[in-house]
């Protein structure tokens, strides 16, 4: 967990806009958060705090609030933020047409061709 000003001093070195305890209180306001300057900051309330960035940075509340600073960056690009707002459930595009259900060549694991005892 970090301080506001911390977290403010953070945001600031992800990108051109410099960040102050103020600018981290409108933020939690536009969260729907009351935070003070004492408060401490931990992942999730980060997170909705980052929410309200835009453009959205490239860090989670979880990476902003570790007591390691600034992350380790990677070689590799990192992989998208998702979410799902029913897990398990997909719903196929409206526009797609239905697959028919028509005869189907049989779908075997072997290739037909002659049998070969193992004698």
């Amino acid at each position: 967990m970090i301080n506001v000003q911390e977290f403010a001093r953070r945001l600031s070195t992800l990108g051109a806009d410099a960040y102050t305890s103020d600018d981290v209180v409108d933020l939690a306001t536009a969260a729907d958060v009351r935070i003070s300057a004492d408060l401490e900051i931990d992942a999730a309330l980060a997170q909705r705090l980052l929410d309200q960035v835009k453009p959205a940075p490239p860090v989670t509340g979880a990476q902003i609030t570790a007591s390691t600073w600034p992350p380790p960056t990677s070689s590799r690009p990192a992989a998208p933020t998702l979410s799902f707002s029913s897990p398990g459930a997909v719903d196929a595009p409206a526009d797609q047409p239905a697959r028919s259900r028509g005869p189907r060549p049989p779908r075997g694991g072997r290739r037909p061709g002659p049998r070969r005892s193992g004698r």
